[in-house]
């Protein structure tokens, strides 16, 4: 597991860029995520790119600059391709060589020859515009929040709300990956088959129960042959990072389709995830024990470790924020609904990555995990509005007195992550917004 500190992580750490060492910025030297981006209202090639304060670095001009040597090199020329595939499959130790490169031409004592070639690289995040940052193959959902199962449970099975699985197995089930996209997203509301309780029979009709799931996502680095197992002490080896991922979630579809097999449409339509993908390795300060609450059994031992014990959980804050049309038109930001932590989550990125493959399965570079809406223990920490306002019997209450149970046509929503402590470097992901438009016909 990247658990290791290194001088990279080193809090004391100052770029020569100012915008970069701004308190309670999202992207400092020690951060470094990478997207795929290109300037805006331009027909130019997307490319991989990296972030440092408010800029960019472009890795297709830094890969020809003459800044970066051997496997750095050569993991700066894989991500300047249009998608991130190439770079992640070349693995840890690329990925880390490219990110300790960039850290030291960032790095305020970098000489004025080095400082002016990669300015020469920097492209403003103001001026960009970006797309999914790598093609995904495969996309799998799982159901790592023990307090977002027991809260959807109580609503449909009061006397029972956790199935008997639930803390045995990584729940997940496979998505579609054609419908994901990237921050600033928009997208018509999803229709379905509708079943009232008291109907005779279904409807083909807009949702009108449209939800959000506050989720990460994962995104696979080196994959693994098919038949082969990834042991959990090397699964971490195959993530390439993390971002912010919003699932949205018709509920009124999903409660009449998903018996027996799962979600279908009430989930297909839309997944919206944020640009930067942040590494492992940039996390490690924030890593915390996994650990289990008396009582709970025990991981089975393909699912247990000493190390993801000792830190295999991450301490990443997570907000949800909920702008309607009335709040933008008036100019008002979004508004704070859910506050929680993915420190929460039942199950480890680890123990995900080796339930998946445990039966065999061949994972590929750019497959994305969702880790399933990351609900803390008190409801104020919930991911979703159906949890949030008890399948909306109790609508919340925004700052300019409009009510929300449920999301309508025009409103935005808005997620943001961030890890935070007295003795480490604040790292961001940026933001993950999507808009909800009026359905179709």
């Amino acid at each position: 597991m990247n658990t290791m500190l290194n001088p990279t992580h080193d809090p004391a750490a100052r770029s020569w860029l100012a915008s970069a060492n701004q308190r309670g910025g999202d992207f400092p030297i020690q951060n470094l995520p990478f997207a795929v981006f290109r300037v805006r209202g331009t027909a130019e090639p997307f490319r991989g790119g990296v972030a440092i304060g408010d800029q960019v670095i472009d890795l297709a001009r830094l890969s020809q600059a003459g800044c970066l040597k051997g496997l750095a090199l050569d993991a700066a020329k894989a991500g300047a391709q249009t998608t991130l595939n190439a770079l992640m499959a070349m693995g840890p130790a690329a990925w880390s060589a490219l990110r300790h490169g960039l850290f030291g031409l960032l790095q305020a004592d970098a000489g004025a020859s080095v400082q002016q070639a990669v300015q020469a690289c920097l492209v403003p995040q103001s001026q960009v515009e970006y797309t999914v940052p790598a093609q995904i193959g495969d996309y799998t959902d799982f159901y790592t929040s023990v307090h977002h199962a027991t809260n959807i449970g109580k609503q449909f099975r009061p006397d029972n709300p956790l199935l008997p699985n639930y803390k045995w197995v990584p729940i997940g089930y496979h998505g579609r990956a054609s419908s994901i996209g990237i921050s600033g997203q928009s997208f018509a509301r999803p229709k379905g088959q509708l079943k009232a309780p008291d109907a005779e029979v279904p409807v083909l009709a807009p949702s009108k129960r449209l939800d959000i799931e506050l989720e990460l996502g994962i995104f696979i680095g080196q994959g693994n042959a098919q038949g082969e197992p990834i042991e959990i002490g090397d699964a971490e080896n195959h993530v390439f990072g993390i971002c912010l991922l919003n699932d949205w979630s018709a509920r009124d579809i999903q409660g009449w389709e998903y018996q027996p097999l799962g979600p279908f449409l009430s989930k297909n339509f839309a997944s919206t995830i944020s640009p930067w993908i942040v590494t492992l390795e940039a996390l490690a300060p924030y890593r915390v024990p996994f650990v289990r609450a008396g009582g709970d059994p025990q991981p089975l031992p393909y699912l247990d470790s000493a190390a993801n014990r000792a830190g295999g959980s991450l301490d990443i804050q997570l907000q949800v924020g909920l702008q309607t049309r009335r709040m933008r038109e008036a100019g008002q930001p979004d508004a704070q609904i859910c506050r929680t932590s993915y420190r929460h989550a039942y199950w480890t990125v680890a123990q995900m990555v080796a339930h998946h493959t445990v039966n065999g399965c061949n994972l590929q570079p750019g497959d994305l995990f969702g880790s399933g809406t990351l609900s803390g223990p008190t409801l104020d920490q919930a991911g979703a509005l159906i949890e949030l306002t008890q399948g909306g019997k109790n609508p919340i209450a925004l700052p300019n007195g409009e009510n929300r149970t449920f999301l309508e046509d025009g409103d935005a929503v808005v997620l943001r992550g961030w890890c935070e402590k007295p003795d480490a470097a604040r790292i961001g992901f940026g933001e993950c917004r999507g808009t909800v438009l009026p359905a179709r016909g």
